[in-house]
């Protein structure tokens, strides 16, 4: 083979591995039941985002509630299902996961993990308060300690015993009991 083969043989090589590690890339920015939940977004979905900087970031269409609210819901069009995007003032405020057992936070917690794991994974971060709804349910909030992250929480619903549900994003927002009613 002569250099120029060599050379073009090389490059073709490279291209073909680059246009892998692009779609690599690609496919994990995808948003997926494998994407972790933290304080501050989903996946490569971020709070603070417009719904079409959020619908780029997924990979996916969101759909939803109608924009001229000053509060309104998102989610994607297929997967992941029961994850929703609240929208305050054009922007994703907060995220929410119902029933989608998948999800988890980057410590690992999900829907079905009992008060007692969930206080394992964030110790001495945890605030519990009554559920508004629930009799002997739980708002289990983690509240955290690094300074630039003071306005943004995380807060698992519990039945009294196991996580139903958890939402992540800025306050007020994620504080707020039912959504935007």
């Amino acid at each position: 083979m002569n250099s120029k083969a060599k050379i073009l043989t090389l490059a073709t090589t490279m291209l073909a591995v680059s246009s892998l590690t692009v779609q690599t890339v690609v496919a994990q920015a995808k948003l997926t039941n494998q994407s972790k939940l933290f304080i501050n977004g989903i996946g490569e979905v971020r709070v603070g985002m417009n719904v079409s900087q959020a619908a780029k970031a997924a990979g996916t269409r969101l759909v939803g509630d109608s924009p001229n609210n000053s509060c309104y819901y998102v989610k994607p069009k297929a997967e992941p299902k029961d994850v929703g995007f609240m929208v305050t003032e054009g922007r994703i405020s907060r995220v929410d996961v119902w029933r989608n057992s998948k999800i988890t936070t980057l410590k690992g917690a999900k829907i079905g993990d009992s008060e007692a794991r969930i206080k394992s994974l964030y110790p001495g971060q945890i605030q519990v308060t009554p559920h508004k709804y629930v009799q002997g349910g739980h708002y289990l909030t983690f509240i955290p300690k690094d300074r630039a992250d003071h306005n943004y929480r995380l807060v698992f619903e519990t039945d009294g015993k196991r996580v139903t549900q958890f939402r992540a994003g800025k306050l007020p927002e994620v504080e707020y009991i039912e959504g935007c009613s």
